[in-house]
């Protein structure tokens, strides 16, 4: 396995080159985070991707590139997974509320033993299905798990007004974006360049029709 001192280089390279500074201790808490996942995933299967350096783009680095993009104080990770980007948000940018949705139970398991042991406040992992969730939250993320159309079929009502829809896609979803539902509307589209991630990846941010045009942080 790769050595936690490798890790950390490629960690550290990467968020230089996406240009983010990261509060105190943010490195060694993503790691403890990867070390985790690692441990669980051998016995539950929580993502396909195995080899820890792999870990570190494909998850860690991918879900900071977004970074930039995230803005309110309330947050909600639709589609959540093992907390991708959810749990890779709340250590680098803390202090904003937080939940952590996904369907799946032993997903939920590892999120609130990750969110327990990494002293995450702030904080929660729901077992539900998006369409079910309750509240508004001002910033929505979700990684690839639908359309988005389905996404937003299923979470619209979650979007508070004023709020962003972060959607993470690798090509540019053009035919999605055609199709959005009644009432949502494309804010920008950023291409994102994730360190060490071959590939495309774009960031799609959707606001409330009529909110689109507005001036946003997001």
């Amino acid at each position: 396995m790769t050595d936690r001192a490798a890790l950390q280089h490629r960690l550290e390279q990467g968020i230089a080159t996406l240009g983010l500074q990261l509060p105190a201790g943010a490195v060694p808490r993503l790691l403890d985070y990867l070390d985790l996942l690692v441990r669980w995933n051998a016995a539950y299967n929580l993502t396909a991707v195995r080899d820890p350096a792999e870990m570190v783009t494909r998850h860690l680095l991918d879900s900071l590139a977004i970074l930039p993009y995230v803005t309110g104080s309330t947050l909600a990770d639709l589609g959540t997974g093992p907390g991708l980007p959810g749990i890779v948000l709340a250590i680098a940018a803390p202090g904003r509320a937080m939940t952590l949705v996904d369907s799946n139970g032993k997903k939920v398991r590892f999120l609130r033993e990750a969110i327990r042991s990494l002293k995450l406040e702030g904080v929660q992992a729901v077992q539900s299905r998006v369409e079910d969730v309750q509240g508004q939250f001002d910033c929505i993320t979700a990684r690839a798990f639908a359309t988005l159309v389905d996404m937003l079929g299923w979470g619209g009502h979650l979007l508070a007004p004023g709020g962003c829809w972060l959607a993470m896609k690798g090509r540019r979803p053009d035919d999605e974006l055609e199709a959005l539902p009644s009432g949502f509307a494309l804010a920008s589209m950023h291409s994102l360049a994730v360190p060490g991630l071959e590939g495309e990846r774009h960031l799609a941010v959707i606001r409330h029709a009529g909110a689109a045009a507005a001036p946003a942080a997001c």
